[in-house]
């Protein structure tokens, strides 16, 4: 495998080393209880903190928010986030509890925001002491977001919020919310929202947890029942809602570029875990490794993250994609999610019988990880739009297909 490095500047590679080093010496290890395997299952105190003073830490070490101006607390290095990613995948380091804000919120602020907004959020944003949830999905507008109709209601002094948002990742541990209301319910659906930095510590606002299949929580719904937000809580224009939540569903599919904040390095090592399963596990007194047919998928799945990694690289080279600019940045969420949960299926397949072994059992392989990877990748290829969406939005932007009826 070609590596990152082999044809980077020597700047590039010297920082790469330094981030390395970093990361070797501060790995924050095994912290001796269950870890989440992604923000969305993040629910016990002692987990959020765990992950909180990781990214804390990262940040006071200058290894996070690098792409973002020093004036709103980030490196003000552009390019170099990405090779912090790619070396804490290649460590196998925690996630950062605020992927939300610093991939989603943090972005849209950058490109909307007022300077004030830019000055009061976005640094504490970084450094985690400020979490932030998405207020988007709703019980009747998932896949059709433009139907959201929760109400923000114009008062003397600020708004009035009253509605229902589900599937709200975080929402228990956040300060903020990147919140799409209606504010006028009398002209077209996308004409008629508007985008708001929500305040979650305010009365009328209350968060229920979600349990999922595996068990685990992370997710809430949220309901709001007049609960005020002051006048400067609008990102952009009223009206122009619609507009900026595309601008932060591109970066939570991973289509636009600067992130800035933590940007994902690659798909990670996946397959190299898979190929480490298989020499463990026996079939016919001989290590699954061994079968043919086995290492058949395991070449064409190591040749997808290869591509996924590629692809990436790729996308940040504009004379490579001049005849498509947007096609590999909108095919990232379709095509990674789907990797995964390809990738966790086939862990499951190998496990066998011991794939029903769950969390906590001293006799599931690797602590059943794999099982629990397989559910929660039902998430993946469903929030941020479902592979369903992802493919219309593939036919209709890349290949000029006509709209879907």
């Amino acid at each position: 495998m070609t590596e990152p490095e082999d044809t980077e500047s020597s700047e590039i590679a010297e920082f790469r080393r330094e981030a390395r080093a970093w990361i070797e010496a501060n790995h924050p290890g095994d912290p001796g209880f269950k870890l989440p395997q992604s923000f969305l299952e993040v629910e016990s105190d002692q987990q959020f903190d765990y992950l909180r003073d990781w990214q804390r830490k990262a940040y006071e070490a200058g290894y996070l928010g690098l792409d973002w101006p020093e004036e709103y607390g980030g490196g003000g290095r552009p390019g170099l986030q990405r090779v912090v990613g790619q070396e804490m995948a290649r460590a196998n380091t925690p996630f950062f509890v605020n992927t939300i804000g610093l991939q989603w919120a943090g972005p849209t602020i950058l490109h909307y925001g007022t300077e004030e907004q830019k000055r009061r959020m976005l640094k504490p944003l970084l450094s985690a002491e400020e979490i932030w949830c998405q207020g988007f999905s709703e019980p009747g507008a998932g896949s059709d977001l433009a139907s959201v109709q929760t109400r923000a209601v114009e008062t003397g002094d600020g708004w009035l919020v009253s509605g229902h948002k589900v599937w709200t990742t975080i929402a228990h541990k956040a300060k903020w919310m990147i919140l799409l209301a209606r504010t006028d319910p009398d002209v077209n659906k996308y004409a008629g929202l508007s985008y708001f930095l929500m305040p979650m510590d305010v009365p009328g606002v209350t968060v229920q947890p979600l349990i999922k299949m595996s068990g685990e929580g992370g997710f809430n719904q949220v309901i709001f029942d007049d609960a005020p937000m002051p006048r400067d809580a609008l990102l952009g224009e009223l009206g122009q809602g619609w507009q900026v939540a595309m601008t932060t569903l591109l970066h939570e599919r991973g289509a636009a570029d600067g992130s800035g904040g933590a940007e994902i390095g690659s798909a990670g090592e996946g397959v190299r875990r898979v190929v480490e399963l298989a020499a463990q596990v026996q079939r016919d007194g001989r290590p699954a490794s061994e079968d043919p047919v086995l290492r058949d998928r395991l070449a064409e799945l190591w040749i997808r993250e290869e591509a996924l990694r590629l692809g990436s690289q790729r996308a940040r080279v504009e004379g490579l994609c001049r005849d498509r600019p947007l096609a590999l940045r909108l095919m990232n969420k379709l095509v990674f999610s789907e990797f995964a949960q390809d990738l966790a299926d086939l862990s499951c397949q190998l496990e066998g019988p011991a794939a029903q072994l769950w969390l906590g059992d001293a006799n599931a392989p690797d602590r059943a990880e794999w099982p629990r990877a397989y559910m929660n990748s039902f998430g993946m290829t469903i929030g941020g739009g479902t592979s369903e969406i992802q493919r219309n939005i593939l036919g209709e932007r890349v290949l000029g297909l006509p709209k879907s009826k």
